[in-house]
């Protein structure tokens, strides 16, 4: 319904609405991409090789007769060595599939004493690169690795195993009466050890904070096969150093989280998403401070989307969108326990910024059918643009001021080269996914957009990666935001926690000589 119509009084709880996941494309949909090796610039380690031996060895430490465990064939492997987005292509020769952490860790010994390179892996919905081989790793994949522990609704805390699917926990943590702190458009695919790794950024961090105030503990194995029991239950835990905190976000370099435990706020009982059209990027900037004074505690996500990200998910999924066309829209949340103090509050919002001139249109509901697919209108844009054919994206954060203005200056210095150049993204936060679909990938656009990308966003002082890691495509860019000293402590954590360097090699850290230095 319209802005200036009444909300429909409903309680209900996120988990009413059906999780999203990320579109599959077959193999035969999507072109194979070129060996990592052949298209960026890159030498391998001095690893060992794999062997027969070593194959007879992972069999025996995982069950020995299970061959669904230990993958070798080529036709198995491949979908394993492959990025979702199709920009990476690793050589691995082997897949493994522990069950639990003491597999993890007879695994890491042998590989560690063999200098066997190693390649954790989850949901493999990263977009950096991370999560799949470079050449030959080992690939150990945490997707066994499923078991929900204990839910423990008095505390709000929920423990389970790393390979456990997003979209399920919030499932089960919601049948207890809580959410899950963290919702992406991976949810249906991604796994809560793959997100606590990279620290997945998401659509309510506006809301919940990131997963290093999320997450109470984790249980995690070195490179040297040492488990790390660093678990805990409480919010309140000042024992010493927070070891936890090393492997939240480093992206599999310094161990593999096995188990962790995370606080799980009380779910919400009133929720209501308003959809709204405006002329200009200053008008979203003002909306979005009338946001944060008008909505207050009850603002639980602000998003924001041009028109031809828009444009591209409705064209490409058949979407509608429920209101007419603009440059560009905004999706705000609200959660709260009081939907009459709620409702109160989003639509005085609203009638305000329509008398401002700040919003030109919109619908507001607080149906689960229709929050849904105003959702999707949001979810299902990165997949949208890979139906170009491929797609370059970035994930930086930005000052408000100059949030947009990357995009133009993109769209202006590619041309006709691309098909599409959008943004959209998580203004609440300030993170930009800044896209640039083309039909397929060439030299001529890479070169184009990196460094410059990078340039551009250190020159205002952001963040050269948001909310998605590093990985292996960012490794060489990481100097535009961190310092020479801190690159160097980084480099020593490496070396003390990994000193033969077998952990998810050629990701996170730059080469030694920065590009451009």
């Amino acid at each position: 319904m319209l802005l200036r119509g009444a909300l429909r009084h409903l309680s209900l709880s996120r988990r009413t609405i059906a999780p999203l996941t990320l579109r599959t494309f077959a193999s035969g949909q999507r072109e194979v991409p070129a060996f990592t090796r052949d298209r960026y610039p890159v030498q391998r380690g001095s690893f060992a090789e794999l062997t027969d031996a070593d194959v007879a060895v992972f069999r025996d430490i995982l069950g020995g007769a299970d061959s669904s465990r230990v993958l070798t064939a080529a036709d198995e492997l491949q979908d394993y060595n492959i990025d979702y987005l199709h920009s990476v292509r690793g050589d691995g020769r082997v897949v493994l599939k522990p069950r639990t952490t003491a597999e993890v860790a007879e695994v890491m010994r042998y590989c560690n004493e063999r200098r066997l390179a190693v390649c954790p892996q989850g949901g493999k919905t990263g977009l950096v690169g991370g999560s799949v081989p470079v050449f030959d790793e080992v690939i150990l994949s945490l997707q066994l690795m499923d078991n929900i522990e204990r839910i423990d609704e008095y505390a709000g805390i929920v423990v389970c195993q790393a390979g456990c699917v997003l979209a399920q926990l919030e499932e089960k943590v919601g049948a207890r009466g809580l959410v899950m702190p963290l919702d992406l458009g991976a949810k249906g695919s991604c796994h809560i050890g793959g997100n606590v790794s990279t620290n997945a950024g998401g659509l309510r961090l506006v809301r919940y904070g990131n997963l290093h105030g999320s997450v109470l503990g984790v249980e995690a194995v070195t490179a040297e096969g040492r488990v790390l029991d660093l678990m805990s239950n409480f919010k309140k835990d000042n024992t010493g150093y927070h070891l936890k905190h090393l492997f939240i976000g480093s992206e599999g370099t310094l161990g593999i989280i096995t188990r962790l435990s995370m606080f799980c706020p009380t779910a919400s009982r009133s929720i209501n998403i308003a959809f709204l059209g405006l002329n200009s990027y200053d008008e979203v900037k003002q909306t979005f401070l009338a946001a944060k004074r008008g909505l207050g505690e009850v603002l639980s996500s602000c998003e924001m989307i041009d028109a031809p990200s828009l444009d591209s998910c409705t064209r490409f999924f058949g979407l509608q969108s429920p209101i007419d066309k603009y440059p560009f829209y905004m999706l705000i949340e609200t959660s709260g326990s009081d939907a009459g103090h709620d409702e109160e509050k989003l639509t005085r919002f609203l009638e305000q910024t329509m008398e401002q001139g700040l919003v030109q249109d919109g619908t507001v509901t607080n149906e689960p059918s229709k929050m849904q697919n105003i959702w999707k209108l949001r979810e299902q844009i990165a997949d949208s643009l890979l139906a170009d054919g491929y797609c370059f994206k970035y994930d930086i954060s930005l000052p408000l001021d100059q949030f947009y203005d990357i995009v133009l200056a993109v769209r202006e210095r590619v041309g006709d080269l691309a098909i599409n150049v959008t943004g959209y993204g998580h203004i609440g936060d300030s993170n930009l996914h800044l896209n640039v679909s083309c039909a397929r990938f060439t030299p001529e656009i890479y070169a184009l957009l990196e460094p410059f990308i990078y340039e551009y966003t250190s020159k205002l002082r952001g963040s050269v990666s948001a909310e998605h890691g590093i990985g292996f495509l960012k490794r060489k860019y990481l100097h535009y935001s961190k310092q020479a000293e801190p690159l160097r402590l980084m480099r020593d954590m490496k070396q003390l926690l990994d000193p033969k360097g077998i952990l998810n090699p050629y990701k996170v850290l730059p080469p030694e000589t920065p590009v451009g230095h």
